[in-house]
């Protein structure tokens, strides 16, 4: 086959795997997403696809991340005023998990969160404020036996119904906290000054709600 011949080949291949190409995307690219209402009512959080995360720098130079597997989470949702609506959160501390195992289980000892004497954290809000295009969450958070008041700015997004009908929406929410405030200090300074555990714990959640089914009719 002489050069000319080739060439032109070679360009009709190309135009087809262009051609095949755009069919394949354009079949697999979703469309637009519109999200609907959510409605009133009551939600649970869905563990299966929801993060309760933290990260904590060490030696001042990285951060380790986190998360908490095993946890509850109920919300109150009030559509007409979203200010009124209300979250509860128990998680299980022993169920921590940085990916190290040595390191978790010295997360559960004496020196930092000492699950044997208390082997849960929780959380209830107290106030809902509008902030801008968001939200922020007020509410008492228990830590080793320490309440105190944090806030968590937080933004909504969805809601949507799944392929059960369901109805979910997510929160996602982000705030900081100090770990000495609830009696945890271990770690020790460095001889430039740093620490090699960070006080500040940057806490981020990730969490999908979806509508708690309605009670059966009383006979």
């Amino acid at each position: 086959m002489d050069r000319s011949k080739t060439s032109v080949l070679l360009l009709v291949c190309a135009a087809l795997l262009v051609a095949v190409s755009f069919s394949v995307d354009a079949q697999d690219k979703p469309g637009a997403v519109t999200f609907e209402a959510i409605p009133t009512g009551d939600y649970r959080v869905d563990p299966g696809h929801s993060v309760i995360g933290f990260s904590i720098k060490h030696f001042e130079i990285s951060f380790v991340r986190g998360r908490f597997k095993e946890f509850t989470s109920t919300i109150h949702y009030d559509a007409a005023d979203v200010t009124k609506s209300t979250v509860e959160f128990n998680a299980k501390v022993e169920s921590i998990d940085t990916g190290v195992a040595g390191r978790d289980n010295h997360l559960r000892s004496a020196d930092f969160f000492d699950v044997a004497k208390f082997p849960e954290m929780t959380f209830k809000s107290t106030k809902v404020e509008k902030k801008g295009k968001g939200y922020v969450m007020h509410g008492d958070f228990t830590l080793k036996g320490v309440t105190k008041p944090i806030s968590f700015p937080f933004n909504l997004v969805g809601g949507i119904k799944d392929n059960r009908g369901n109805v979910r929406f997510g929160v996602a929410a982000e705030t900081k906290i100090n770990r000495r405030d609830y009696g945890i200090t271990w770690g020790a300074k460095m001889a430039n000054g740093g620490l090699n555990v960070a006080d500040e714990v940057n806490i981020e959640l990730q969490l999908e709600a979806v509508k708690a089914a309605a009670p059966a009719p009383t006979q």
